[in-house]
């Protein structure tokens, strides 16, 4: 069933008017029309008795997201909204009603709503704050707009409002769109995809300079083509530093000092040519012949980094644990044990204290035992050899008398050979 449209002669407030008060009345001021380039919305309040249109201005009320982008508007359009309309002719845009004369209306970008007509189209409830956004004719909430509209972040996934970064098969904030591996930001510097990485063009050259076995100079980014200078984590060219006590210019040999009793902090974390830091009597480590700038290990009459002080077998380092020298050599407890000491025969652990030794071999105490019945042995005890191994004389009397007599005469055997 089509809903009539009503003018303002229809009303019944008009025509009591009329009634009592034959004189014309007045016409009806024209309502305000915002113009097209204004995205803040208006309400227009009519009060009858002046026949006048008031319109309250609140802030921040038609707000439109960068992305999706807006629907242009011809410039036919706007000039139609430049044109004022009675207010006996205009209907809501969304049910196409009429508005009585104390009604509140909306104006938005020169469209009239009744309040509760003015509402997202998606979940039909009023604007928080005021705040909506408009995308191919239809006005949605922020939370509606995000879900419907606005991408999801790769990196935070969070909804981006504004501009967006698309590269690497996903959206990104200009914020969140990074390089992999120095984290500066590519949103306005461009990137290079190296596998599944974007990466800055500084990385990228770093990355393809490592199959060559050069370097990039962190100062130029330029290719060192011959010994690099390491300062402070990074690779130079060695001719971009002077020495910071003599001023020559350094080579790839220069030192750099980071911590030296009675230097100050500005003497520290400064690159020095041989000469003079040989000057500043810093020690020289014994393993890779490099200035020690922080913990120093004194043995073996050298010095030593604390992780290039390691036991001449394992070569794991002590770590600030006991050590043991031999022959100019330093050792684990271990491989010192292993090499010059003691280990039970049973047990495989290092004899520290009383050790018996039998057949060419180290017992502790506890385990050196008949192998046959494993009955305890003692210093005293008399036992036989089978195998290398003690068997008691117990068990060795059990022994068939054709292998008793095979292990006697390899017995004499030996001894006959250990006395010649």
């Amino acid at each position: 069933m089509a809903v009539p449209r009503l003018s303002m002669n229809d009303s019944d407030l008009y025509q009591r008017r009329q009634h009592h008060h034959p004189q014309p009345p007045l016409p009806p001021v024209p309502t305000k029309i915002t113009d097209p380039d204004d995205e803040i919305g208006d309400y227009a309040h009519v009060e009858p008795p002046q026949h006048t249109v008031t319109t309250t201005r609140f802030s921040d009320y038609s707000r439109t997201a960068a992305l999706p982008p807006a629907r242009p508007r011809s410039s036919a359009s706007a000039a139609a909204r430049k044109k004022t309309m009675p207010l006996g002719e205009a209907v809501c845009k969304r049910c196409e009603l009429g508005f009585e004369p104390t009604e509140q209306i909306v104006n938005s970008a020169g469209e009239l709503w009744h309040p509760d007509c003015f509402v997202c189209a998606q979940c039909f409830q009023p604007f928080p704050e005021g705040i909506f956004y408009e995308f191919e004719g239809r006005k949605y909430c922020e939370h509606d707009f995000q879900v419907l509209f606005a991408p999801c972040c790769q990196q935070c996934n969070e909804f981006i409002i504004g501009r967006v970064i698309k590269a690497m098969n996903g959206s990104w904030h200009p914020a969140c769109f990074r390089c992999n591996m120095c984290g500066k930001e590519l949103a306005d510097l461009g990137f290079i995809k190296h596998g599944n990485q974007a990466l800055c063009h500084d990385c990228n050259a770093r990355i393809r300079l490592q199959g060559t076995g050069r370097y990039m100079c962190h100062k130029c980014h330029g290719v060192i083509d011959g010994e690099p200078l390491r300062f402070r984590g990074e690779l130079y060219h060695p001719y971009h530093f002077n020495c910071k006590a003599c001023g020559i210019e350094l080579d790839s040999r220069a030192r750099e000092v980071k911590s030296r009793a009675g230097y100050t902090s500005v003497e520290l974390n400064e690159l020095y040519c041989l000469r003079c830091h040989d000057k500043m009597g810093i020690p020289i480590c014994g393993a890779c012949h490099r200035p020690i700038e922080e913990r120093v290990v004194t043995a073996l009459g050298k010095n030593w980094h604390v992780e290039h002080f390691v036991c001449a077998k394992c070569e794991k380092p002590f770590l600030g644990h006991r050590h043991y020298e031999k022959k100019g050599q330093a050792y684990c407890r271990t491989d010192y044990h292993m090499l010059f000491g003691n280990i039970c025969f049973v047990c495989n652990y290092v004899v520290e204290d009383e050790v018996v030794r039998s057949l060419n071999k180290a017992w502790c105490p506890h385990h050196f035992a008949c192998s046959l019945c494993d009955q305890p042995l003692t210093r005293k005890s008399k036992f036989f050899e089978m195998d290398m191994k003690p068997v008691c004389k117990k068990c060795y009397e059990k022994l068939p008398h054709e292998l008793r007599r095979r292990l006697k005469r390899l017995h004499e055997n030996e001894v006959r050979r250990d006395d010649l």
